[in-house]
């Protein structure tokens, strides 16, 4: 069962040292499942064309991927994740709350609760490396992320939703 689809945030962050970001925004659906579960969060991204791939939490370190872009659902607990790198910015997410990450954009779990487990997703084909913004990483790391093709659908929203409308 979908939540409100109308509190849509979308977020700009800019180069960060050595964490490249994006020029596309990433998303954050506040409550975009009104009664999440692992099941039911699996359920609505593969019904949306983003495979659903694991389930866990989120790292405690910066790191970001080159090779995909990825969605987090949060199905229980929550947590604050520090996204855009060391000096992006704070982010409180709960059970229900979905974020999509363009490619390249640092990521973070700086504190949550013990029972927060998320399930994570990529667009069809995609595979995440890991990647901790440290010397050396790039420019390969850039040249990998432009690569990244734009996905057909949005997680939650399949053929609308910002990102198939604000990612093209």
């Amino acid at each position: 069962m979908l939540g409100n689809l109308s509190n849509i945030k979308l977020e700009h962050f800019s180069r960060d040292g050595d964490i490249p970001n994006s020029a596309l925004p990433v998303v954050i659906y506040k409550g975009a499942l009104a009664e999440p579960t692992p099941e039911r969060m699996e359920a609505l991204f593969d019904a949306n064309g983003w495979p659903s791939a694991w389930r866990y939490g989120v790292y405690d370190y910066h790191h970001y991927h080159s090779t995909t872009h990825e969605c987090l659902g949060v199905v229980a607990g929550s947590a604050q994740l520090h996204l855009g790198g060391p000096e992006g910015r704070v982010f409180s997410l709960e059970a229900g709350d979905v974020v999509v990450l363009p490619a390249g954009t640092g990521h973070k779990n700086v504190g949550s609760t013990e029972d927060f487990l998320v399930v994570g997703a990529y667009p069809p084909g995609g595979e995440a490396d890991m990647l901790y913004g440290r010397e050396g990483e790039r420019p390969e790391a850039d040249e990998r992320i432009a690569r990244v093709p734009l996905p057909k659908t949005d997680p939650v929203g399949g053929q609308g939703g910002p990102v198939v409308e604000r990612w093209r």
